[in-house]
């Protein structure tokens, strides 16, 4: 039986939290800055963080100058260390605190690896700064002039001493961190490029960096095309409130990276204490180093330097059996960019993306005429506008585009009135043919009930509807000399919800086959919006989009009801998110299921790209899993063999194609058995969930 509070945690698929402390200090005051040092590490511990990073030289301060070279806060430091090394016997989170070390005459500006009251490591700083405004090298000893691998300190013996020491949690062994200190990072090659390599997904930067103009967005810069590069988590810890401002200033800028992307900030300025949360995705970035195999063989090239990392095995209990949500936002639609001004820059780039290949293959073939069906839906309707752009930036009348108007025996009177209303205002050259009369003698020709009369509506009854359609198009496009457009999406690819051969599977280009349906509705939105086809043609895009999806090859009921589309499988919002974090990152179900409940469980959590509240939906773990099982059976098992004879098509995102040319290529042959046995461990309800009583956050 599945234990609901613990599916319901994020350290059970493989996330884990990470912490950025930037406590307020005291110049030269170890003993104040031990005792805001241990509060915070005591919230990240209330907060369950693996792991809570501090700044450089934060139980000294960094700013003591040649007051480091002072016995007596030497001492003091190391005071305060044992100091955080007894408060942290109660605590489960590792700390890193930064302290200065006098070792064999030298002085050393080092992290110390703190957890339940152990000292696992030290590791001094690598490059010292000795110019503009640094005078490290004055008071300080690179990590290169050490000259031993272990040390004795306060109480502790042969305690690991380098700087080339990774640090592994036996209880996930996917967190794998390494430490560097602030110049460590802003050298050509910082020793976390080699330590990446060595296997360390967690990078770590104590650091003090005072402030200047500007500084702050290089610092970003930094930290996150380190971790875009490495492939890793990077997070970032500087001196802040409290430090010395003689000649300089202090913002106290912590930060946290994941592979490029901002996941959590500071304050900057702030005069108290700061403490954020950023929950790592482990999986994602051990895949992307799997996938991406330029990785490994840059691992391959400098396996020597790699080779000179030790691994230190911590003995972390992380808090795996509680109701443990995510505190990182994911977005409902990944496929969509939440941020207004980003997802217009995205809707953008795509109909230039779709724009320039139709027009290559226009300008290859030298055909002058576009043959597409429209039949008032969503799909048609995007493909129509990349037709449409795509003769403008040839120079060519919109007539050139030859659009089909193919009524059938489901076709409705709103769609209708829309394909209609849409070819007129787009100044495109309109045929309309009814295929009800060849279809029927198609019907009669193989013999079906249908044809005599009987309200047999199955399978060989839609498909061929959708065969004559084809079929009329291709005709057409022999007829008149020109490319017969497809207008099928990516999100009916994934499920094989499209009639193969002779059904919309078929096209000479396809213009939409990597673009999903959740993402089709924002390009179609925002081309309203943009309104540069004029007022009439944007009126019909809204009422688009407010047009339930159907593929309007069954007559409605007597009750009037219509046929769904995702009545039969399920909803597009959701099956998009499954399909963006099963392709992309190749994730378990049981994880997708757990970011799609945290994404969609809740109204007042996640991200609506500006939504109206009508389509506005969440989902709960039953329906998740529900419709997951759909997924999972139709795309690994059923449907492949209509993704293997694609038509081109150009590849639009980072999210995928399923062209077997280009991203994916898989059996048509396979079974989801190990996908659906995952799925398994999804609980079926949420009923046993009592996050108060499990503690949860």
């Amino acid at each position: 039986m599945t234990d609901v509070p613990a599916f319901f945690n994020l350290y059970r698929h493989n996330f884990a939290r990470l912490a950025v402390a930037v406590p307020p200090v005291r110049v030269a005051d170890p003993t104040f800055n031990a005792r805001e040092t241990i509060a915070l590490m005591r919230e990240a511990d209330a907060r369950h963080a693996a792991l809570a990073l501090f700044p450089e030289l934060g139980l000294s301060a960094y700013a003591c100058d040649d007051l480091f070279q002072q016995q007596a806060l030497l001492d003091a430091c190391l005071a305060a260390l044992s100091d955080v090394l007894a408060a942290s016997r109660q605590l489960s989170t590792i700390a890193v605190v930064g302290l200065p070390l006098a070792i064999d005459g030298q002085l050393f500006n080092c992290a110390a690896v703190v957890h339940r009251g152990l000292l696992l490591g030290i590791v001094p700083k690598t490059y010292l700064p000795n110019y503009r405004e640094f005078y490290e090298a004055r008071q300080f000893a690179p990590a290169a002039y050490l000259q031993r691998e272990s040390i004795d300190l306060v109480g502790q013996t042969d305690v690991p001493c380098s700087a080339n020491l990774l640090f592994r949690l036996e209880q996930q062994p996917l967190f794998t961190f390494h430490i560097e200190t602030c110049e460590d990072l802003w050298v050509p090659i910082p020793p976390s490029s080699f330590a990446a390599l060595a296997g360390a997904t967690v990078l770590l930067n104590l650091s003090a960096s005072n402030v200047t103009v500007g500084k702050a967005d290089y610092r970003r810069l930094l930290a996150g095309s380190q971790s875009a590069r490495c492939l890793a988590a990077y997070a970032y810890s500087a001196a802040g409130y409290g430090e010395s401002t003689t000649d300089l200033a202090w913002d106290g800028h912590g930060m946290i990276y994941e592979n490029g992307n901002a996941l959590a900030q500071t304050q900057r300025f702030a005069d108290t204490a700061q403490l954020i949360c950023a929950d790592i995705d482990l999986d994602r970035l051990v895949d992307e180093r799997m996938r991406q195999t330029t990785f490994g063989d840059t691992a391959h090239v400098h396996r020597e330097a790699a080779a000179r990392f030790r691994t230190i095995d911590v003995p972390a209990i992380l808090p795996r059996d509680i109701h443990l949500p995510l505190e990182r936002s994911y977005e409902r639609f990944p496929y969509v960019p939440a941020d207004p001004a980003r997802r217009d820059e995205r809707c953008r780039e795509i109909y230039d993306i779709q724009v320039q290949g139709l027009v290559t293959r226009m300008r290859a073939t030298k055909m002058k005429t576009l043959v597409i069906g429209v039949s008032g839906g969503l799909d048609s309707t995007l493909a129509l506008l990349v037709c449409v752009r795509a003769v403008d930036q040839l120079k060519l009348p919109r007539d050139a585009i030859l659009a089909c108007i193919l009524p059938g025996f489901g076709t409705g009177q709103r769609t209708l009135g829309q394909a209609r209303r849409l070819v007129a205002a787009l100044g495109c050259r309109a045929r309309e043919i009814d295929i009800r009369p060849s279809c029927m003698q198609m019907l009669q020709d193989i013999g079906h009930p249908f044809a005599n009369g009987e309200p047999v509506h199955d399978i060989t009854f839609e498909n061929v509807q959708a065969g004559e359609r084809t079929s009329h198009l291709f005709r057409m496009a022999n007829m008149h000399g020109g490319l017969v457009v497809g207008t099928g999406d990516l999100s009916e690819l994934a499920l094989g919800w499209c009639t193969y051969g002779v059904g919309d599977h078929m096209s000479h280009y396809g213009v939409n086959a990597s673009v999903p349906k959740t993402l089709i509705q924002y390009l179609v939105r925002w081309t309203a919006d943009e309104g540069s086809l004029g007022k009439r043609a944007a009126t019909v895009l809204r009422d688009v989009l407010e047009t339930d999806i159907s593929p309007e090859l069954i007559p409605p009921g007597e009750d009037g009801e219509i046929q769904l589309t995702e009545a039969a499988i399920g909803p597009y919002e959701l099956q998009d998110f499954n399909l963006y974090y099963l392709l992309r990152f190749g994730y378990r179900p049981s994880k997708v299921a757990f970011l799609a409940w945290s994404a969609w469980h809740d109204r007042a959590q996640g991200l609506w790209p500006d939504l109206p509240e009508n389509k506005r939906h969440q989902y709960g773990i039953a329906d998740i899993k529900r419709w997951l099982a759909v997924f999972l059976r139709r795309f690994f098992e059923q449907q492949q063999f209509k993704r293997s004879c694609l038509p081109n098509a150009p590849k639009v995102g980072s999210g995928g194609s399923l062209s077997p040319r280009g991203d994916y290529r898989a059996p048509s042959d396979a079974s989801a058995a190990a996908w659906l046995a995952d799925l398994d461990a999804v609980p079926d309800t949420e009923s046993a969930l009592d996050i108060r009583a499990a503690g949860g956050a």
